[in-house]
């Protein structure tokens, strides 16, 4: 996907296409990420689409939730749904910051030789 050591460091063009790649696949993953706890907080414990929204988010972002849950279902999802949101949260920032982070080391690699 990215230039290995050995090839010179990529232009700013490619670089910043890069970066937009990187931008859209991050909102793609949190788009996703997003949409199953909106799902599932308003399925599991019948709250409205916004404050569906509002408590998805706010996991997602590792705030906590703001509804309490009121059945055995909410709570078993919001559970889930708050171990899978780290990750996704975690993964999110990795491929956003993927482009930069490479740049840095083969910058660094290049200085080296």
């Amino acid at each position: 996907m990215y230039e290995s050591k050995h090839h010179p460091l990529a232009s700013k063009k490619v670089f910043r296409k890069r970066l937009l790649n990187s931008f859209l696949l991050a909102n793609v993953l949190l788009f996703f990420s997003l949409m199953i706890g909106v799902l599932g907080y308003h399925f599991t414990n019948d709250l409205g689409w916004t404050d569906s929204l509002l408590n998805a988010s706010m996991i997602l972002t590792g705030m906590g939730p703001v509804d309490p849950m009121h059945n055995e279902a909410a709570k078993l999802f919001a559970s889930f749904y708050a171990i899978f949101s780290g990750v996704a949260f975690l993964t999110t920032v990795g491929v956003l910051l993927a482009p930069i982070i490479h740049r840095i080391f083969h910058k660094f690699h290049i200085e080296e030789k």
